[in-house]
């Protein structure tokens, strides 16, 4: 009969079971968007019927993988200071995003393939949440333009995160210049358009 304590240790050898796959399954997606469940349970260490009794797919798994990859970005983003300045706030965000979705991009193409738009779009919502409120930040401030639509100005900024980390990927930026180079064009779409132009 089994007892509370075999039930605890079976549940604790699961958790680490689904955390190793979880963690094989980023690191398998963000090497090649394409990778197989075989891919993923080899370097999980696993076999297929023990990934299949924790995930029903492959696109439970990407959504897993890409779920705890945005989780650990929060982390990170988490601790950056953004009080102040909002310009120099988003000098701050932007040197810690463009890192993390660099490393991200292939498990985003991976996600992009597999999940519906909407779920996308849901996973991604607390990042996005964070620089909204700073852009509307800085709008109050009067340091960044109001006359477009804040939800493309947040669109536009993804849009040049992913462009340097193909860019890097490619080798055509280098990637010690990659965020002032990022930093830099953030802020001059987000500059207040001047009077005369």
């Amino acid at each position: 009969m089994p007892t509370a304590a075999s039930g605890r240790r079976r549940r604790a050898d699961a958790e680490r079971s689904i955390a190793r796959i979880v963690a094989a399954a980023r690191e398998s997606l963000s090497r090649d968007p394409n990778a197989s469940i075989d891919d993923i349970a080899k370097a999980a260490g696993v076999g297929r019927m023990t990934l299949y009794g924790h995930f029903r797919n492959r696109a439970e798994l990407v959504e897993a993988a890409l779920a705890d990859a945005l989780r650990a970005g929060d982390e990170v983003l988490s601790a950056v200071d953004l009080t102040g300045d909002a310009r120099e706030a988003l000098t701050r965000l932007l040197a810690s995003s463009w890192s993390l979705v660099a490393e991200s991009t292939a498990l985003l193409t991976a996600a992009q393939g597999t999940l519906p738009p909407g779920r996308v779009r849901k996973l991604h919502a607390a990042p996005a949440e964070r620089v909204e409120e700073l852009i509307r930040r800085g709008q109050e401030q009067g340091v960044f333009r109001t006359d477009l639509p804040i939800a493309w100005l947040v669109g536009v900024l993804q849009y040049v995160l992913h462009g340097a980390a193909e860019e890097n990927r490619t080798g055509r930026l280098e990637p010690d210049d990659t965020a002032r180079i990022v930093t830099a064009t953030a802020l001059s779409i987000l500059a207040v358009p001047s009077a005369d132009g």
